[in-house]
């Protein structure tokens, strides 16, 4: 017992030596430094004269011997690292959240309001694309969507999630507006930005979309069509309703275990929960908490669930990646982490 009061008394200095240190270098903040000292003061007098805590001992009946007060110091310690997991975690939470909305913001600073100011007036459908390294696709897309559906002007906006391909200027060349990030974060946040930016520009209709040419922008009339005539507030484009190219028998059977898991949470029969192809009204799309940057394609779909939206299924084709390489993680790891982000969705 002696040596173990020796090591956790010279490990305690330590720390609060190191702790010194580091706030004399600004690495970290004067509370830190206060937590670290009370800490390390309580641990060396507990190592010098365990006796003064006799009084805190009996108070919660924990006699000597047969190592109860060491399991007592070991529980009081647990109880202290859980309370300091819980505010590191509330200020790794809070940072995370600064740096979303300060890359949210640059986005939207960086976009195309000069060009977008010279849209013709009227009701609009805004086209929204997170694209990342997909100079060899975007265009191909952005050129094959009709320009107007229904007496709707369709925008195409395509949000560059820092790529370094050259994204931004062959989506540009193709007639789309385009705001750049400053850092990559994913295509939840790509998303986020974009629909913000629709909504500024008025859209009466969002519409998501790929930007590898896996959806095809042809059937954007078929898409929005239960929306323009009052049926739905969001539609979700489902490749098991249409058709598809088969990627792999792995992501093929995970469509089916996650729409399936989707419509045992919410109790709505979804088929395809993770298409990126879909549409929905402005109105319902301002309800939304959105806050995946990454696996976010059942985000939207949930969110409108949860909010009560008239959610319908349309069939749409779904083609397998048209060029380059897909950014999507391998198998298990997409699976695990789209697991996790419908469970967070549904647990808001």
């Amino acid at each position: 017992m002696l040596a173990l009061r020796i090591v956790g008394g010279a490990v305690a200095v330590a720390l609060l030596a190191i702790a010194v240190v580091r706030h004399r270098r600004r690495q970290i903040s004067r509370l830190n430094l206060l937590i670290t000292a009370a800490i390390s003061v309580v641990v060396v007098v507990l190592a010098i004269a365990p006796d003064l805590f006799d009084p805190v001992f009996a108070l919660f009946n924990f006699r000597p011997g047969s190592g109860r007060r060491l399991t007592a110091v070991l529980l009081f310690a647990v109880i202290v690292l859980f309370v300091l997991l819980v505010r590191v975690q509330a200020e790794a939470d809070a940072n995370e959240r600064s740096i979303r909305l300060l890359v949210e913001s640059l986005g939207q600073a960086a976009f195309d309001w000069d060009r977008a100011a010279e849209l013709p007036p009227g009701k609009r459908i805004v086209v929204v694309s997170p694209a990342y390294n997909e100079a060899e696709n975007v265009g191909a897309v952005i050129e094959a969507m009709p320009k107007e559906i229904d007496g709707y002007q369709v925008v195409p906006v395509v949000i560059d999630d820092h790529s370094e391909d050259g994204t931004a200027e062959a989506a540009r060349a193709a007639g789309a507006l385009v705001a750049t990030l400053p850092i990559r974060r994913g295509g939840g946040l790509a998303l986020r930005v974009g629909y913000d930016i629709a909504l500024k520009l008025g859209a009466e209709i969002v519409v998501s979309i790929d930007a590898d040419g896996q959806h095809q922008p042809e059937e954007l009339p078929t898409l929005v069509r239960p929306i323009l005539e009052g049926r739905a507030d969001h539609v979700n484009g489902s490749r098991m309703l249409g058709a598809f190219e088969r990627d792999s028998l792995i992501r093929h059977v995970g469509v089916h275990f996650f729409s399936w898991l989707v419509t045992l949470l919410t109790g709505q029969r979804v088929t395809d929960i993770s298409s990126g192809y879909r549409a929905t009204r402005a109105e319902t799309l301002r309800k939304l908490i959105l806050e995946q940057d990454q696996f976010w394609t059942s985000e939207v779909t949930i969110e409108a669930l949860r909010h009560h939206a008239r959610v319908v299924e349309v069939p749409v084709t779904f083609l397998t990646r048209r060029g380059g390489v897909s950014k999507k993680p391998k198998s298990l790891r997409y699976g695990w982490n789209f697991s996790k982000a419908i469970v967070k969705t549904w647990l808001r």
